[in-house]
């Protein structure tokens, strides 16, 4: 039975029979912003935990795991960016950068941006099939159709990302157990297959949602903006499964970030947030500090491709946590950010979901 013909209680049923989650709820796994502890008290109250492991080693996808395993929790996904061929960029416009950068951190150094090298992809890939989590996600494309195969063959679901229907359907084609349909709110990256498209397919989640349900026969998950139970609650009606929040969860003493981007996205209203590539060279959404208004600016030079951006901007981002500074943060935030709570992330999981079942009492049978 298709996800459009079942009804809302049927498909959340069935998703969390099969997932093995009480809540039908998935902590984004927001690379550089899901430690161990959140996963643990998101996963503990009943929902999922997630893990974002593009800038980890493979000993350090590992030791993720073992941590949240120690904590008895098995309900988790890892995620991570499917990566292109690095672009390089042309000496003179590197040389701009270099200059405009420098005015918000430190000098920026070749010997820097060569450190921010992130690990291998492929070693990456082979850590997630030895740590056999129940879940791998994809975002920014599809894995290859071999690693698909070795996913399946060791029985660990696959969900991709997807921002597009036709993204939705070259992934069910491709073997995808489920899909999370990336609504143009999300905070962070953008999850769209191309790279160049990121900043102009601006999709939103309730056009995006129904749009996918009809045309796809697995499972979805629901994400961007999402951050109280009126969110999840018109989510489920549009057709999904399950809903993915990760800025709702960036407050809760569990995810560890720095209190003045806590605090920022406690008055961050839908239009303070940006979707810009000025902090890594592809597209993501943030709030729109003074240093990404400036490099977005018409006069700013345009940002270099991924990862060479992510690089140049390392210094100026380790030296606005050391200040607190978070005019020049990587202050990432989803269009909901106001609705993000300050507790703890089980009590919220808790809460929302309860926030949930009272606004469907109609549709829960």
């Amino acid at each position: 039975m298709s996800p459009t013909n079942q009804t809302l209680r049927q498909r959340v049923d069935s998703f969390r029979g099969r997932f093995g989650v009480r809540i039908p709820i998935l902590l984004a796994p927001m690379a550089g912003a899901t430690p161990a502890a959140l996963s643990i008290a998101v996963a503990q109250a009943g929902a999922m935990g997630g893990c974002g492991v593009l800038a980890l080693a493979p000993e350090q996808i590992l030791e993720w795991c073992r941590s949240v395993r120690t904590a008895g929790v098995e309900a988790f996904q890892l995620n991570n960016w499917v990566q292109e061929p690095a672009t390089r960029c042309e000496s003179q416009h590197e040389a701009r950068l270099r200059e405009f950068l420098g005015r918000w951190g430190p000098a920026v150094t070749p010997e820097e941006v060569a450190a921010a090298a992130l690990p291998d992809f492929a070693q990456q890939c082979e850590a997630m099939l030895a740590a056999h989590p129940p879940v791998v996600s994809s975002v920014m494309g599809l894995y290859s159709p071999d690693y698909v195969q070795a996913l399946k063959k060791a029985r660990i679901a696959w969900f991709a990302t997807v921002s597009t229907v036709a993204e939705a359907r070259q992934a069910q084609g491709a073997g995808a157990d489920a899909l999370i349909a990336q609504g143009m709110e999300a905070g962070g990256h953008r999850g769209c297959f191309d790279a160049g498209a990121a900043e102009s397919q601006l999709v939103g989640l309730a056009a995006l949602l129904p749009a996918v349900a009809d045309a796809v026969t697995i499972p979805i998950v629901a994400a961007g903006g999402i951050a109280d139970g009126r969110g999840i609650a018109a989510a489920l009606l549009l057709g999904a499964s399950a809903v993915q929040i990760g800025t709702g969860f960036l407050r809760c003493p569990e995810a560890g970030i720095h209190p003045a981007w806590a605090d920022a996205l406690a008055g961050c209203a839908p239009e303070d947030t940006v979707v810009s590539r000025v902090f890594s060279g592809r597209a993501g959404r943030s709030i729109a500090t003074d240093y990404v208004r400036a490099a977005t600016a018409a006069a700013a030079p345009p940002p270099a491709p991924y990862p060479i951006q992510r690089g140049l901007t390392a210094a100026m981002r380790r030296a606005a946590l050391q200040a607190g500074d978070v005019q020049r943060m990587q202050a990432w935030a989803g269009q909901g950010a106001r609705l993000a709570r300050a507790m703890p992330a089980g009590t919220l999981v808790e809460s929302l979901w309860r926030e949930t079942q009272n606004l469907l009492t109609r549709g829960w049978s």
